[in-house]
Formats: C-alpha cells, structure tokens, sequence
C-alpha cells in the first residue's frame, strides 16, 4: 500500500513539473509599464513579454522606469550585451550620468 502511495506522488510531482515548464514561458508578460525618455519623447511599453532583448529608439533612453514586477538589466549596447549594465529593480528608475552613453536596449531578470 506504501509503494503504490509513494509511486502516486512521485507521478504527480513529474507530472505537475512537466505542466509548469510547459506553460512557464509562453506568453509570459511583465505585468505593468516600462517607461522611458528618448530625446523629446516620453515612451511607454505595457506588459511586455519577458524573453528576448527589448531594444528601445535608436537614440536610446537617458532615463528607464520600471513599473512592473519583474526586474530588468538595461545595457547600453542595441542587442543586450557588454558589461556596462544597471539593474533596475520592480518599481524603480535609472537615469544616466551626464556625459555618458543612453541605455539602447533592456531584458528581464528571471
């Protein structure tokens, strides 16, 4: 009787696994806004997907503001990449330093 117990709950616990895996990245949405300053225009992206590199104008931002509840990285490379980053938190904002290059483009921390 032990052995037919524990063999349910190891396949529900696969199976349970298997479901949210499956499900985990579809669609996914950063519920709220992310909101940035690109020269003279104030752009905002609602609950934008999750997976991929999100590039901004081609001017890029000097100021990003997360109103979802997902962290973000923004970088100041189109694509994602290079090591001059900042993490910008759920609910908080970024502006850049005078004299230094705008944010370009952002992914999300999961």
């Amino acid at each position: 009787m032990a052995d037919h117990r524990r063999l349910g709950i190891a396949t529900g616990a696969v199976l349970l696994t298997a479901a949210l895996t499956g499900c985990s990245g579809l669609g996914r949405t950063a519920v709220g806004t992310v909101t940035y300053e690109a020269g003279t225009d104030r752009v905002t992206v609602s609950n934008p997907v999750v997976t991929g590199c999100h590039k901004l104008r081609p001017a890029g931002a000097v100021r990003i503001e997360n109103a979802t509840l997902i962290d973000l990285i923004a970088y100041r490379t189109p694509n994602c990449t290079g090591g001059d980053t900042a993490y910008i938190a759920t609910t908080l904002f970024d502006n850049i330093a005078p004299g230094t290059q705008p944010w370009r483009s952002y992914s999300w921390v999961h």
